[in-house]
């Protein structure tokens, strides 16, 4: 069959775009580490020698870099006076780590999936699973600095407010449960924000429940903030007024199971809160911008981490909500809904 060379160039040019975008990818990681785009932000116009000094690396090397990213378009230049421009709109998504479009951290857990790569390939072939702990740490903290940003910005002004009573419950005095925690950035934003409350957050991975027992200790949260190792099946049975599960639910290998122990560990009139990325119920409602990052990252590590654990479901981060829906109701829960939502998120309220 003859080839469309329209359609084969216009392809190819996609595919040129992407691969810049790979390869750009680990110049968006150096300039994260090194705290290039920062210096740049608080600079304005800056040429590489000026760059070299303020951040105390190598000019040859600044030199590429900058023109690199200009290329890419993440920072501008201007050929007459041969400056680089960290312009305010790009510093907010690339060096403004409270910005509500911050999206560095995220390029930790693209290292993380190449990194990983030749342990998915090898799971792809045996059809065993990756659990998250098998990953490179880059993943942990990336994970943790990317969806830092969305709770920072709306777990406490929009998504709690949106659940029937809770912040009142919060405001009171209540008992809260963070499971999957990981490094505590959700558990801590809600004991700051609510001092009456006490929080419990539990993760199997140990060493993430003992980098969220640091931060805790390094805000000040006392015994308010408690963080102990206990996979969603396992945690302690306490009454909890509110128990969450922040972007995990879908990476449970027995997502059902762990809805059954919420409905246990809840007090009577608790409420059970799952944030989950942002997705419809079919592959094409999915086919967008967004759909095709979570995809990515669920092949590399949501689906394998499910499947590396028993029953091993492997809902996807793309499970969308009607799937979501149904293993609430089978954990027990028949008030089902959808309380809030962002681009990027998808938050509902189960209760019993």
């Amino acid at each position: 069959m003859p080839l469309d060379e329209g359609k084969l160039n216009a392809f190819v040019e996609k595919m040129l775009g992407d691969m810049g975008a790979v390869f750009s990818g680990a110049l968006v990681l150096l300039g994260d580490k090194l705290g290039l785009y920062k210096a740049m932000a608080e600079s304005g116009p800056i040429g590489p020698q000026q760059l070299a000094l303020r951040t105390h690396t190598n000019e040859r090397y600044i030199r590429e870099w900058l023109s690199g990213m200009a290329a890419a378009g993440y920072i501008d230049y201007d050929a007459a006076t041969e400056r680089y421009t960290l312009q305010p709109e790009q510093a907010a998504v690339l060096a403004d780590e409270n910005s509500p479009a911050f999206m560095a951290g995220a390029f930790d857990i693209a290292a993380a999936i190449y990194r990983d790569e030749p342990k998915v390939e090898a799971a792809f072939q045996s059809g065993r699973g990756l659990g998250w702990h098998e990953h490179s740490q880059c993943l942990f903290s990336g994970t943790e600095r990317f969806f830092r940003t969305s709770y920072k910005h709306h777990l406490v002004a929009e998504w709690l407010p949106a659940l029937d009573g809770v912040v009142d419950k919060l405001r009171a005095g209540a008992r809260v449960a963070d499971v999957g925690c990981g490094h505590g950035a959700s558990t801590i934003i809600m004991a700051q924000a609510f001092p009456k409350s006490h929080f419990y957050g539990y993760d199997y991975h140990e060493a993430s429940v003992d980098k969220a027992r640091r931060e805790a200790q390094a805000a000040g949260l006392g015994d308010r903030c408690q963080f102990d190792v206990a996979d969603a099946r396992g945690y302690p049975i306490k009454g909890y007024d509110l128990i969450v599960f922040f972007d995990c639910l879908h990476d449970m290998g027995d997502p059902v199971g762990a809805a059954r122990h919420v409905r246990e560990a809840l007090a009577k009139d608790g409420t059970w809160m799952v944030v989950e990325p942002m997705a419809g119920d079919t592959v094409q409602d999915n086919l967008n911008p967004v759909g095709r990052i979570y995809y990515a990252a669920s092949t590399m590590i949501c689906t394998p981490a499910s499947m590396a654990q028993d029953v091993g479901l492997a809902l996807g981060a793309q499970a969308g909500k009607e799937r979501l829906f149904d293993v609430m109701r089978q954990g027990g829960f028949s008030r089902v809904r959808v309380a809030a939502q962002t681009p990027f998120n998808l938050v509902i309220e189960a209760r019993p």
